[in-house]
């Protein structure tokens, strides 16, 4: 198995697809990637967020513009009218520039037919003036415009984007002092229905060439894409597949029950037998409200197996919650629809949550140990009771993980632990709701929870969020500095009950509080802190060390829980 890297690589933006005509996204350069949103109610660097294509460029990576390198041709079958670019390939020019080793890239470019022979070809003056720039060729952004491609066929789309990416390898190769080449993989971040293409290169067109695609493919990052399939069936005027040369074919994909079909090689639950699961991260897009009012009735319409029907609205606007990720694969939650202003696409969330996970040097995981509430339980009616968090670092205007009442995404529901009680003779006073000894075994039953834990380990340990944070900055390049390093996120916890039949109390909150953990990065061995105010990082209680983690309790009025967090440094290579 290949080893990731966390080091800058080729970045390949792939967008997602919709409506009964893309002649205006054929039109958009950067098909969104550099449409942000500004925020006047934040300050500083949170006011304005320039696009996910602008930010990269400004980033500390200093990223470069490559989209206009490969040029993306709407021809149907090979033949004669394939364009042919050797012809303006610019010896007299390549002869004199003083990029190393540039006549015998070019050659080697034109040997694999880079620059014709398929609809997808390299524009040899661009390439030329890429690679004369003074920048690291690896760290430049491209944009996979399969819409310029035609007809709408997934097969081709999959070996297109094959294609893109050994050109782009190809043609950023660099030679070391020996003479080895060395060629990049490429790291890839992908909207909605590109994720889907980006699977049909994995589980289609790389092994139809007998190749794995993680010697080809760092790191993937997906956004909004419905991994599992789609709920409603409004999909052949949605994706507009009219002109594809097999739409009842193509239309299948997207069934949710071939999509977890293990015969089926390209189903989800066979994605890890041709990527690692850890090096997929799905960001889940859960507030429909600002979305179309159409896609988001229907989606509360046809609800999924375990949604409760109507009652829930468990999607970004257009995609199920439950179908944006594969099980076993990271995942993270933001408060954003599914696309148009303040996005998935367009918002500063899903840059900040994909920087770290390509270039973050610690991994976290907040696991639930055991937890209690104390209040709640209407004496009528059919209460229910979640749990969430949402994670945000120290400084800025953005959530690396959102749980709330209103993205309908916490974990449960959670009843009380004997299943026959019919709650009529309660003593409020006495009831206990433990979310540890609930009625459902979380360990056996994962698939029947309407809202997972995302994994429960042997011992019983919910895992509630699992991410990345990069302390690069925090902790600079001196060795020897001595000066206090610290990294502080801040954990906003939330404990609701809610009555399904609407008889007793409704959507009661049990328990909301902040905590901020504060870790000392200069400290040997690495030492944390609880706080319960941001403002005072001083004398914060030391949160005890055991076997691999550190578990702090959180209690109020209402609820009390035992939580514990796990670090890990993520090494450069591997």
């Amino acid at each position: 198995m290949s080893k990731p890297t966390r080091s800058p690589l080729p970045i390949i933006l792939v967008r997602g697809f919709g409506g009964l005509d893309v002649a205006q996204e054929r039109k958009d350069t950067y098909q969104r990637f550099n449409i942000g949103t500004v925020y006047p109610h934040k300050k500083g660097d949170n006011y304005i967020y320039e696009g996910m294509l602008l930010r990269f460029v400004k980033s500390k990576w200093r990223y470069q513009d490559a989209v206009n390198v490969i040029k993306y041709d709407d021809i149907s079958d090979k033949g004669d009218t394939l364009k042919d670019y050797q012809a303006f390939i610019p010896y007299d020019q390549i002869k004199r520039s003083s990029y190393p080793g540039v006549l015998e890239k070019f050659e080697r470019l034109k040997d694999e037919g880079f620059f014709c022979y398929d609809c997808v070809m390299l524009d040899p003056s661009m390439a030329l003036y890429l690679l004369e720039s003074s920048e690291d060729p690896w760290q430049t952004l491209w944009v996979f415009r399969y819409y310029d491609l035609g007809n709408r066929d997934f097969n081709r789309y999959g070996q297109s984007l094959v294609r893109t990416i050994n050109i782009i390898r190809e043609l950023t190769a660099k030679s070391e002092a020996d003479g080895t080449l060395i060629k990049p993989k490429v790291n890839i971040i992908a909207h909605s229905m590109g994720g889907l293409v980006v699977r049909n290169a994995l589980q289609n067109a790389y092994p139809e060439l007998g190749e794995k695609a993680e010697n080809y493919i760092n790191k993937i990052v997906t956004l909004g894409t419905p991994h599992r399939g789609i709920a409603f069936q409004i999909l052949e005027n949605w994706i507009s597949l009219r002109g594809s040369k097999s739409p009842e074919q193509e239309l299948e994909r997207f069934n949710q029950k071939r999509q977890k079909n293990p015969d089926n090689p390209e189903a989800f639950v066979n994605f890890q037998k041709y990527f690692p699961l850890d090096r997929l991260l799905a960001v889940v897009g859960t507030n429909y409200h600002t979305y179309k009012p159409f896609a988001s009735t229907l989606n509360r319409i046809f609800s999924s197996a375990g949604e409760f029907g109507p009652n829930y609205n468990r999607s970004d606007g257009l995609v199920k919650q439950s179908s944006a990720h594969i099980p076993g694969a990271p995942r993270t939650f933001v408060h954003k629809c599914h696309g148009g202003e303040d996005s998935l696409i367009s918002s500063r969330e899903s840059y900040e949550i994909a920087t770290r996970f390509f270039f973050g040097d610690v991994g976290v995981r907040l696991l639930f140990v055991e937890g209690k509430a104390t209040l709640g339980m209407d004496l009528f009616g059919k209460s229910e009771f979640f749990i969430g968090v949402s994670i945000k670092p120290r400084g800025v205007d953005f959530e690396l993980f959102h749980q709330s009442k209103e993205a309908e995404n916490c974990y449960g529901p959670f009843r009380k632990s004997d299943p026959g009680d019919t709650q009529k003779n309660v003593n409020p006073s006495e009831t206990n709701v433990n979310f540890s000894e609930t009625n459902v075994n979380f360990s056996e039953t994962m698939d029947e929870i309407a809202f997972p834990w995302i994994e429960v380990d042997e011992r019983d340990r919910k895992l509630m969020w699992e991410g990345h944070l990069n302390t690069a900055l925090i902790v600079g390049n001196s060795q020897d500095d001595t000066a206090e390093k610290d990294m502080v996120f801040r954990l906003e916890f939330y404990v609701s009950e809610r009555d399904l039949l609407g008889l007793g109390f409704s959507d009661n909150v049990i328990f909301s509080k902040q905590y901020y953990v504060r870790a000392l990065l200069n400290k040997n061995p690495l030492e944390l802190e609880l706080y319960t105010n941001q403002r005072k990082m001083t004398g914060g209680m030391p949160m005890e060390y055991d076997n691999g983690g550190w578990n702090f309790e959180i209690k109020g009025t209402g609820f009390r829980g035992t939580f514990r967090i796990e670090l890990q440094r993520i090494p450069l290579e591997g």
